[in-house]
């Protein structure tokens, strides 16, 4: 009789991950058929890397290490990052997640560096940048005689190659910007994601410094420089940068700030460079040309009889600084120079996920003091423990070729083989896959309510909330509901008292709590945490700036905030001027419908849909725009009728007042399963068709357009509908394993 396992079948893979991992991790041929099951998958993998002990030791027992690797990936004890699960032992070969590539100040060197990007997109990475090399706008180029555009028009050049490789069809790359905070174009940069309709491929941070922050401190002027020549180039109040970063960040979540004499403290090779920039999501910092191979352990599955696992915790980060050790001897670099420089210094970035699983299994809140010691302990251990093992892995291997005057270079420490070994990641969906809670983040929700393609609402439990739940015997159907419509179960009266205290949710700890947890595991990691720091809508611009001050304070290298909806809220309604003193009024709108005239000039329009040619008539009166009308070429069924709906809601909406733009805002960038086309042809879907004739449309009769073409911020996932977690600067579905940095 056929093991589960021979059958392909993993013990406590869910069906999201199962999902996850047919959508975006199993190998497929040129039609898109699947070749492999998860079981093919992690052996894979697991035979791929264990193969790098050939290169070390020709009598290594691979086939024995093979199997360690695949019982713990399997076991859901650690799992690498993504580009090692989907591309280990396949043609692409590229298994790191994060690059950081340098920018000159010459065009030369500028335009190297955008084709370096876009070939690690190609292969599935992201990338960071510092464009603080780049001389300011409007300072002198003496090659031309002509003057600089500054450093945010070449950014707008990176961002439209990441467009033009995302609309091809392959992963979606990702970007750092990092700009110092002492360039002459600081604030500029501050506001350049203002809008959040420029520069969408990237994640922006200001790097701060600490003579910046002092300044702050003192409400002084601090100096700013021209890189060009590092010569002095006027002054800048610094309260005054600090408060606009800090309003920025409270309007949309950008820029973070990343605290750039803390990392270069912590870099361990000073003698080969100095760190500028890191990963997308902050947690890495990387000298140029660097990559990191990442890997996450699942605290969650480290409890035993109600207690830490020490003992397999050990075993577990033992064998996990082994595999990323082995990912860098069998890795596919994109480019030469990476290759050369990974491999001098052998960084590795070992972290966590499930952290709120293994809190919520020892019966401790997130947000008291308890959870802030036992996350020190744990990470202190993890970070022993890694360095341990790199030891170990350096007397027999020797150490990193960039050893020689690196941090470790000193009397009695010995070799090590890593430069880093510590690194806390957003875990994204590798913890869908292993069923985990993300990262060092607390629960996004205990339950939420999402609606599949045959319009069903399913209620999505907490797989421990509902163990407990039913153990206890208060679960039901209707409790679940509820819990989803509330978020969270703190005020919810039919939960036992020490059940609501344990289940809290990312809403229900204060932003201090979240940054006293950050700055735990920080204090024991080689490199950076990536954590975002949660507000609720209501939240002030001072109550973000006493977030980031105290970031500053704990020693954090870096912090990320989002306050909800701060990215996809939506007007619905004016206010009327008030008197003063007098209530806030709503104002109410009465819309007077156009009446149709008999006869009516039109145009039709054909899109290329994946469903096919769609035909578009819009129609003027002399008002202007008017109705819409669709024909779904031989299409029938559900297409042709949810396009006949559209048709009549756009028609309404004009009829009635909307303005066009209006209308395309929320039809631009909804994607189906089936898009079409590629660059500035590709539609994502019949409204996105409808969307994109509308546009065509305006521009040939020469209306105003003032519109750009892209996504929308949502709240909600663009693939699935599901719900959408704001981690590290990302945002990730926990449905689909959708992710914006991929």
């Amino acid at each position: 009789m056929e093991s589960a396992k021979a059958k392909g079948v993993i013990a406590g893979l869910s069906k999201n991950a199962q999902t996850v991992l047919e959508k975006r991790y199993l190998k497929r041929d040129k039609e898109g058929k699947i070749l492999e099951t998860p079981v093919d998958m992690f052996r894979r993998v697991a035979t791929t890397i264990a193969s790098a002990e050939k290169n070390f030791d020709k009598k290594a027992d691979v086939s024995g290490l093979a199997d360690k690797f695949y019982a713990m990936m399997t076991g859901f004890e650690f799992l690498p990052n993504s580009p090692t699960l989907m591309n280990a032992g396949r043609e692409l070969g590229q298994l790191s997640a994060c690059f950081v590539l340098p920018v000159g100040d010459s065009m030369e060197e500028i335009f190297d560096a955008v084709k370096y990007t876009a070939l690690i997109h190609k292969s599935g990475g992201g990338t960071g940048f510092s464009f603080s090399r780049l001389r300011p706008a409007n300072d002198v180029v003496r090659s031309t005689s002509g003057i600089s555009s500054g450093p945010i028009s070449f950014m707008q050049v990176f961002d439209a190659a990441t467009e033009t490789i995302k609309q091809g069809g392959t992963r979606r790359g990702a970007n750092m910007g990092i700009l110092r905070v002492d360039h002459p174009n600081i604030m500029d940069f501050i506001m350049c994601k203002d809008d959040q309709k420029h520069l969408n491929n990237f994640n922006i941070s200001v790097g701060l410094t600490e003579a910046f922050m002092e300044a702050v401190e003192q409400d002084a002027e601090y100096e700013l420089f021209n890189p060009r020549d590092r010569q002095p180039a006027g002054t800048q109040n610094a309260r005054k940068v600090f408060s606009r970063i800090v309003k920025q960040a409270w309007k949309n979540g950008e820029p973070g700030i990343i605290f750039l004499d803390r990392l270069n403290k912590d870099n361990p090779t000073p003698q080969v460079g100095e760190i500028e920039s890191t990963n997308p999501c902050g947690e890495q910092p990387l000298l140029p040309y660097e990559s990191c191979n990442l890997g996450s352990i699942n605290l969650g599955r480290m409890v035993k009889n109600g207690d830490v696992d020490w003992k397999r915790l050990k075993e577990v980060v033992q064998l996990a600084v082994r595999f990323l050790d082995n990912v860098i001897e069998v890795n596919s670099y994109p480019l030469p120079q990476i290759s050369e420089m990974t491999r001098a210094n052998r960084k590795i970035g070992l972290g966590v996920m499930g952290w709120a699983d293994m809190l919520i299994m020892l019966g401790i809140p997130y947000n008291s003091p308890e959870a802030i010691a036992l996350g020190e302990k744990v990470m202190k251990f993890i970070n022993d423990e890694g360095h341990a093992a790199s030891r170990e892995l350096g007397k027999v291997r020797g150490p990193f070729p960039n050893f020689k005057g690196s941090v470790y270079d000193r009397p009695g420490q010995g070799p090590i083989r890593n430069a880093t070994i510590t690194t806390i990641a957003p875990t994204g969906t590798i913890s869908i896959i292993a069923g985990a809670s993300s990262g060092v983040e607390p629960l996004f929700a205990v339950s939420f309510v999402r609606q599949v393609l045959d319009k069903n609402i399913l209620v999505e439990v907490n797989p421990l909330f509902e163990e407990i739940a039913k153990e206890q015997k208060f679960y039901s159907d209707e409790l679940m509901q509820r819990i989803a419509e509330h978020g969270t179960v703190a005020d919810i009266d039919d939960i036992p008292d020490d059940v609501r205290r344990v289940f809290v949710t990312a809403h229900d700890i204060t932003p201090e709590v979240h940054i006293e947890m950050q700055a735990a595991f920080q204090k024991h990691t080689d490199n950076a945490v990536s954590k975002t720091v949660n507000f609720p809508n209501s939240a002030t611009i001072d109550e973000v700036e006493k977030v980031y001050r105290l970031a500053y304070k704990t020693d954090c290298k870096g912090v990320t905030i989002y306050r909800d909806g701060s990215r996809d809220e939506q007007v619905l309604s004016t206010g009327k001027k008030e008197e003063k003193g007098a209530a806030p009024q709503v104002e109410e709108k009465k819309a007077i419908k156009r009446e149709r005239p008999r006869a009516l000039q039109g145009w039709t329009y054909q899109m290329q849909t994946g469903c096919g040619p769609i035909y578009i008539t819009i129609n003027e009166d002399k008002a202007g725009l008017f109705e819409l009308f669709t024909t779904m070429g031989k299409a029938g069924g559900c297409a042709a009728s949810q396009c006949e709906a559209i048709g009549r809601m756009v028609s309404l909406a004009w009829r009635s007042g909307v303005q066009a733009r209006q209308v395309m805002k929320q039809l631009l960038g909804i994607s189906c399963h089936a898009p079409s086309g590629f660059g500035d042809n590709r539609v994502l879907s019949c409204a996105d068709g409808v969307a994109k004739a509308i546009q065509a449309h305006m521009l040939a009769k020469g209306y105003d357009v003032n519109l750009e073409l892209h996504a929308p911020e949502r709240g909600a996932c663009p693939e699935c509908g599901g719900i959408v977690e704001h981690e590290g600067g990302c945002a990730v579905c926990r449905v689909c394993g959708y992710s914006e940095c991929a």
